[in-house]
């Protein structure tokens, strides 16, 4: 294959590496196009690279990935960032995650052994059966050298079948298989699967699935018009019939964008129809089991306007979650008989202080927590016939805290307590006597080298006088004296929060001697609606001036200077970054963007662009269209301006934010950049968002973040050990 650069000289790629090694590539080629919005001209001078069909594209996507692993590979410290977090990692007998439990206790979930790559299907039948490996990724198509990947499991009732999905190298664009108790696979594939989590019916022999328009993650039609199918363990999918869309009930208004799911709920044999966007806003229908394969109409009980965001069910009544007149949220209930969200009761009031983040019901009584500042968890427990919740003890202060539970007739509820620097533990909780009994699921492990480390809440005021919760975290001796390495994490939307979780992954870095620092900006879920809202299509400014204040807020109080600090986000998390970077290029010494969306005005001409509306906006609105330019960050770059040192990657397989958009950044950054630092742009040609990356690679991707933060905020152990050729 020929490079861009040298395409007159009629050299291959494979020969220029041979003779010279690794070359720094041409700036892609222009071929500018002008759009005019609302009078507004913008010149794109890199739109063609939007073609990923184009060879000369994907030819200069590959040159500029084999010179950024050239370059980072420069630096020997990267492979012991490697071998650390793979010694961590050995220290583990497996990792287990994805447990789903059923009523009469078959336990089905995924485990990597240390010594693997992904997450293998296991069975057995209560905490202490015997374990059963089902099904082994690695083994399916093993001659196509492909990774695949489990992202979801779906037991009957019975626990003697289960659905899984798994999709190939982290595209996500997963095929549906179904498995018995005996790893027998059923001879139908569903193809065109996206979380597509099986509902099955009460003959535990068919269920209902959601499928995509298309399996192609750059089909801009891809994720519109999607439906839910009906299928019969056996039957051809091709067969599978419509249950649940646009075409079935156009009474619904269902829009193309959204995306409609249904929940059968086996105890009341009542379908929960669920259509649902990144607006955290659910709409919610409803209609009883009937033999025939299509229920004919659906009642609506929960529309936007009510703002639920989650719902729960048990013989009496509906719970819902919502923020409506209570922006920290409270939980309401109807009777199931009579569900006139308009007569709702609520059963929890919003708190005083931080925020209802989730709830279970189970036979005794219902259970939800709350979270403070994002970063401290309180659980509580109200039981069934009382007024008043109680909180519970818990075995040590959580930073984060989930709940599990097998079914709303039993009293079985399982708590996930963490923190930044206390690794997870799974307690199952009894209510009777409040005792806590430690379950695990995997062997626990012991950290004595991190035994240093400490995390501090602290509260920033940001440009506005708003105080934004940070977390900081490093080994309890380091100085403030202004010179400590530091890597900021950020992200910023969809009202997600980052809440504290233990990682291995996150302390090797501390390990170094830098600092990790999360700011919890606006436009997450950490201090409510208001919050998430505060960082949402107008007001997303508030997002990246929330980091830069706490950059600065850092250098004040000398824990680090501009020269230090390093800033990281993915997906979304790229308007936080690159809008960062491009107001305070001043502030940053380096700056990663891992498949991150850089160029939002264009974000509705890629496949999930239309979904993602309701969080960013759109074009065909004059304000909103205000609102995406000025959070992109594409359009915002300067020629002429020394900016920081620049990581960007892009997955090819990637179905969330599509690889021509970091693209596009990196090659306007290239050309644009007065500085002499680099600007590097990876692509991964066998992976897509994240979802799905094998072991080896997660290690890998992270080493290689590490490595260039602290190649270019000066760590000594960091510098490159050898030069690569000038081109």
């Amino acid at each position: 294959m020929k490079t861009s650069s040298l395409l007159t000289i009629g050299l291959t790629f494979s020969t220029i590496l041979t003779l010279t090694g690794q070359v720094k590539p041409q700036p892609a080629p222009e071929k500018s196009a002008t759009d005019e919005y609302y009078g507004i001209r913008l010149e794109d001078p890199y739109r063609n690279l939007e073609n990923l069909d184009d060879p000369k594209v994907i030819e200069w996507m590959k040159s500029n990935a084999g010179y950024a692993r050239a370059k980072i590979d420069e630096v020997a410290e990267r492979k012991n960032i490697i071998k650390k977090l793979e010694e961590f990692d050995k220290r583990k007998e497996s990792t287990v995650f994805n447990l789903q439990i059923t009523k009469n206790d078959n336990y089905f979930y995924l485990k990597r052994k240390a010594n693997e790559e992904n997450g293998k299907l296991y069975h057995r039948l209560g905490y202490k059966g015997t374990e059963k490996l089902l099904f082994d990724p690695d083994t399916y198509k093993k001659n196509t050298k492909v990774n695949y990947s489990i992202s979801s499991i779906s037991p009957n009732e019975a626990g003697n079948k289960v659905a899984i999905e798994i999709a190939p190298n982290g595209s996500e664009s997963a095929e549906v298989l179904i498995l018995d108790l005996n790893g027998k696979i059923s001879p139908e594939i569903i193809d065109r699967c996206w979380f597509a989590s099986a509902s099955w019916m009460p003959d535990g022999k068919s269920f209902t699935y959601n499928r995509l328009s298309s399996a192609d993650v750059t089909d801009t039609n891809r994720l519109l018009n999607s439906k839910v199918y009906y299928h019969k363990v056996g039957d051809d999918p091709k067969n599978d019939r419509e249950f649940f869309c646009s075409s079935t009930n156009p009474e619904l208004k269902i829009s193309k964008e959204e995306f409609p799911i249904n929940y059968f709920h086996q105890n009341s044999k009542t379908h929960y129809g669920l259509v649902v966007t990144v607006d955290k806003r659910l709409k919610l229908y409803t209609t009883e089991y009937k033999e025939e394969v299509r229920p004919t109409t659906w009642k609506k009980l929960v529309e936007k306007e009510d703002e639920v965001t989650n719902f729960g069910i048990d013989k009496d009544f509906l719970y819902y979650q919502t923020f409506k007149n209570a922006p920290h949220f409270k939980i309401i209930k109807v009777p199931v008989k009579s569900p006139d969200i308009s007569k709702a009761v609520t059963v929890v009031e919003e708190p005083e202080s931080g925020i209802i983040s989730e709830f279970a019901v189970t036979k005794d009584g219902l259970y939800y927590t709350v979270l403070e500042n994002g970063v401290q968890t309180r659980v509580y427990f109200l039981p069934k016939g009382k007024t008043v919740a109680s909180e519970l003890k818990l075995p040590f202060t959580a930073g984060s805290a989930s709940l599990s539970t097998k079914d709303e007739t039993l009293s079985d509820v399982w708590i996930t307590l963490s923190g930044w620097t206390s690794p997870s533990k799974r307690f199952m909780y009894n209510p009777t006597d409040n005792s806590f009994t430690l379950q695990p699921l995997s062997k626990l492990v012991d950290y004595p080298e991190l035994k240093n480390i400490v995390a501090r809440e602290v509260m920033v005021p940001s440009h506005d006088g708003v105080m934004v919760p940070v977390s900081i975290i490093h080994d309890k001796n380091v100085k403030l004296n202004s010179n400590n390495p530091v890597l900021i994490m950020g992200y910023g939307s969809y009202g997600m929060s980052i809440t504290p979780f233990f990682s291995t992954i996150l302390l090797t870095y501390c390990s170094y001697g830098g600092v990790f620092v999360i700011p919890h900006v606006r436009g997450g879920g950490e201090l409510g609606d208001a919050w998430h809202k505060a960082g949402h299509k107008s007001t997303k400014p508030n997002t990246w001036k929330d980091l830069i204040a706490s950059a600065e807020y850092l250098v004040n109080q000398k824990y680090t200077s501009p020269q230090k600090i390093a800033i990281m986000g993915g997906s979304a998390g790229g308007i936080l970054v690159g809008r960062s970077m491009t107001e305070r290029p001043d502030l940053f010494a380096a700056v990663i963007s891992e498949v991150g969306a850089m160029n939002t005005v264009r974000m509705e001409n890629t496949p999930n662009g239309p979904g993602n509306v309701p969080e960013f906006g759109t074009v065909k609105n004059e304000a909103e269209f205000k609102a995406l330019l000025e959070m992109d960050s594409y359009h915002h770059l300067k020629k002429g301006v020394a900016y920081p040192a620049t990581l960007l990657t892009a997955g090819i397989n990637d179905p969330r934010v599509i690889a021509w958009e970091p693209a596009k950044f990196a090659a306007r950054l290239q050309t644009s950049t007065s500085s002499e630092k680099p600007v590097l742009f990876l692509t991964d040609f066998e992976a897509g968002h994240g979802m799905g990356d094998s072991k080896t690679k997660t290690f890998e991707s992270f080493a290689d973040t590490f490595s260039f933060a602290y190649q270019h905020t000066g760590h000594p152990k960091f510098q490159p050990s050898k030069k690569l050729e000038k081109y």
